[in-house]
């Protein structure tokens, strides 16, 4: 009689054995949207493997290993001497390789290579956050290298490979490298000017020996780091490898790893330099102007990364509601469950194109494209404005989405509480909320060229719907007087998002998508939670759309 009490019914299948790619309808018709026609095919086929092996039972599997066995610090071997070593699941080198061959750090030199990269980012992002950060900064890394052609000439063939090779050994002799980098300190934080480790010039030209303590050094297993450091001139960027070319190891000091929150697949570390040789990157003094660009790059991945937790959290909320039954009927069915998961989905889908618009106004610039300056001139607003933006919304939908399993998303098994515990992290990591909200201050008082690109693409879709010429109106009222502004930096940042979200929507998304979205975000008829959208909306069509399935 007991047994009977076990009889499984009413749970949800796992989502699983699905292409990532293939059913998310934003991701698929923005790539084909911002894609040349000649790359479309090749570009469809390699997101398709990824977002297959990304839906897999495997790829899962990898994912939860990787984050219930993190990373262990061994400082010293046997004998006693130092090593400096950290030790990672067999599961994160799956993952990782995975990425690298993927091309998930070969943005710059291939057509379309910021469009695809950041697709595939958005794809394998879903099956497993921390392996990003070591992509992220390698991808990054490249046009810091750059202003450098001896040193981009050495490295960016091993940044840019699509082989994944562990372990420590010289440069030299691996066919694909990884970076990291270290900015921070204790006494600073996001102030880098503070920085205190300071850098002693050696008779060679270029060359130094470092001393200092990296209160944050991200994914200290990789091959090179770039770091900032004091010299004579003042912060300078420099090249910091972990193996010397003799094959000597360089004094790389891990002192401990971050016990974190979330991203716990991914070691962050605290590490001591002690006479630490390191190559110089561009000239003293301009450490900040060298490595801005890695910033930049490294900032749109955190929008990239926060809209496919995003996506990652609305798939599983709207899978799990297909399939669950509760008060006589699928929950997908009842109105307020579909007014929840439609504003998730809302707020999912102007992420993803958000993103996928910044990615493709970096390829214009790469390629020197008609339209590249302007293009540029876009993404200094564009960028901090979304990084400030999407990145905040993340947490919110992902606590909403695990809300819509219940109990079940509560859960270790359901995988929710693991995007819940990543949400927060793209909106600190790269500068927090305040420095995004300040930079774009900085940009709007000394750049006039970034506010007019700015305008110009919101332009782009004036008269389509009022709601959103209404906010243009607002916004252009609060632009037109930036003095004692800062203050309202994050309503002023927040408005210029949305506004953006909007027009891109309203030129691209289903009509019921930038309806619900301007109504919502720009026309002022929401509450304060999800689930509070105006009920006349064709919201089962936003819900549909967002269902993750149809990608075989």
């Amino acid at each position: 009689m007991a047994a009977s009490t076990h009889t499984v019914t009413n749970q949800v299948p796992p989502l699983v054995g699905y292409d990532v790619f293939g059913s998310d309808r934003a991701l698929t018709e923005g790539v084909e949207r911002h894609s040349a026609p000649a790359l479309l095919d090749e570009s469809r086929a390699e997101l398709t493997a990824l977002g297959r092996i990304a839906g897999s039972a495997e790829a899962q599997e990898w994912g939860a290993l990787a984050n219930e066995n993190p990373p262990e610090l061994r400082t010293h071997d046997r004998y006693g001497n130092r090593i400096d070593e950290v030790g990672f699941h067999p599961a994160w080198h799956q993952l990782l390789g995975q990425a690298v061959s993927a091309g998930l750090t070969d943005a710059w030199g291939r057509p379309g290579g910021h469009l695809r990269r950041a697709a595939g980012f958005l794809v394998w992002t879903q099956a497993e956050a921390g392996n990003g950060c070591p992509v992220s900064m390698t991808h990054a890394a490249v046009p810091a290298l750059r202003t450098d052609p001896e040193l981009a000439a050495e490295w960016e063939p091993r940044l840019t490979s699509h082989r994944y090779e562990p372990g420590l050994r010289p440069a030299a002799e691996k066919a694909g490298v990884l970076f990291g980098m270290g900015m921070t300190e204790k006494q600073g934080g996001s102030d880098v000017r503070a920085n205190t480790t300071a850098a002693r010039p050696l008779d060679a030209d270029g060359e130094y020996l470092l001393t200092g303590h990296k209160w944050f050094c991200s994914a200290p297993m990789c091959d090179g780091f770039l770091v900032l450091a004091q010299a004579p001139g003042g912060l300078t960027c420099f090249l910091v490898p972990r193996v010397l070319a003799d094959g000597t190891r360089n004094v790389f000091l891990i002192q401990r790893l971050k016990d974190k929150l979330g991203n716990r697949s991914n070691a962050s570390s605290e590490v001591e330099f002690d006479g630490t040789w390191a190559r110089r990157v561009g000239e003293e003094g301009r450490g900040v102007r060298t490595i801005i660009e890695m910033v930049a790059a490294t900032r749109l991945d955190c929008v990239v990364g926060s809209a496919a937790l995003m996506r990652q959290s609305v798939a599983q909320a709207v899978h799990h509601a297909t399939y669950r039954r509760a008060f006589g009927g699928e929950l997908i069915d009842k109105p307020l469950m579909r007014n929840v998961l439609a504003d998730l989905a809302l707020e999912s889908e102007a992420a993803t194109t958000l993103a996928l618009r910044l990615a493709a106004a970096y390829d214009t610039v790469q390629n020197g494209d008609d339209g590249a300056d302007q293009e540029r001139a876009f993404l200094r607003l564009a960028v901090p404005a979304a990084k400030y933006w999407v990145t905040k919304r993340c947490t919110p939908v992902a606590a909403e989405a695990l809300e819509c399993l219940g109990g079940n998303g509560y859960v270790e098994e359901s995988g929710m509480p693991r995007l819940l515990r990543e949400s927060p992290l793209n909106s600190i990591w790269e500068g927090s909320g305040n420095v995004q909200a300040l930079d774009v201050l900085r940009a709007l008082q000394r750049e006039p060229e970034a506010m007019n690109a700015f305008l110009r693409e919101i332009g782009k879709a004036r008269g389509a719907d009022h709601r959103l010429d209404g906010a243009i109106k607002g916004l252009l009222t609060e632009l037109a007087d930036l003095t004692g502004i800062e203050a309202r930096a994050r309503r002023l940042v927040e408005r210029m998002a949305l506004v953006l979200q909007g027009a891109l929507l309203v030129r691209w998304a289903p009509s019921e998508v930038a309806d619900a979205f301007c109504a919502s975000r720009l026309g002022g008829d929401w509450g304060t939670a999800f689930g509070t959208l105006p009920h006349t909306l064709d919201l089962a069509s936003v819900v549909d759309r967002a269902r993750p399935v149809g990608g075989e």
